[in-house]
């Protein structure tokens, strides 16, 4: 990442800060089990990244899950579905990034989207078995059926990833031009 000025510190807050209100208005799937919800703040982040770098939308993603875990706090003391949606959204940003870097074009951009949703898919499923479902049971003596991320987890954060991206695609068809403008300053 290029080093930040003011402008870009500044960027980086106001998105954080839309993140993080846009974290606020999530929902369930009725078919999926109720605590896993859907939020659009992932689209913010990926703006970071796209216009100031990968670290950018890091930055989003970290400061919206604090901000969350400090207004809200955590049903076990221990953030670990902020660990959690941390984790999804770095896990679909990067690769949306790292692929729009590649083919700067529409069609880059809608291969970044399908790449980001099958990586945050299945990393999503593998952190959830070895890590966020036991710290889970560890701190809350509350236990799943490891068949929950077949079943639930994987199928979500395909639509998850689906539904951001359907949001961001939008958002880009409309604001491509000025992001590649942000995009090529940023180069610079």
């Amino acid at each position: 990442m290029k080093k930040l000025n003011t402008r870009g510190f500044i960027l980086i807050g106001m998105l954080s800060a839309v993140s993080y209100v846009l974290m606020l208005l999530n929902f369930p799937i009725p078919p999926f089990p109720s605590f896993l919800m859907v939020d659009f703040s992932d689209v913010p982040a990926l703006i970071a990244a796209i216009i100031l770098g990968p670290a950018a939308g890091i930055l989003v993603e970290l400061l919206k899950n604090v901000l969350d875990y400090v207004m809200t706090g955590s049903d076990t003391g221990v953030p670990i579905g902020h660990f959690a949606n941390f984790m999804a959204g770095i896990s679909f940003i990067l690769p949306v990034y790292f692929v729009y870097n590649r083919i700067q074009s529409k069609k880059g951009m809608l291969s970044g989207l399908v790449t980001g949703t099958v990586v945050m898919a299945v990393l999503m499923s593998v952190l959830n078995y070895f890590v966020i479902l036991p710290a889970y049971k560890y701190f809350m003596n509350f236990e799943l059926p490891t068949t929950i991320i077949v079943t639930g987890i994987l199928p979500f954060n395909i639509l998850k990833g689906i539904l951001i991206g359907a949001v961001f695609a939008l958002l880009f068809t409309r604001m491509h031009v000025w992001l590649n403008k942000q995009f090529a300053f940023k180069r610079a």
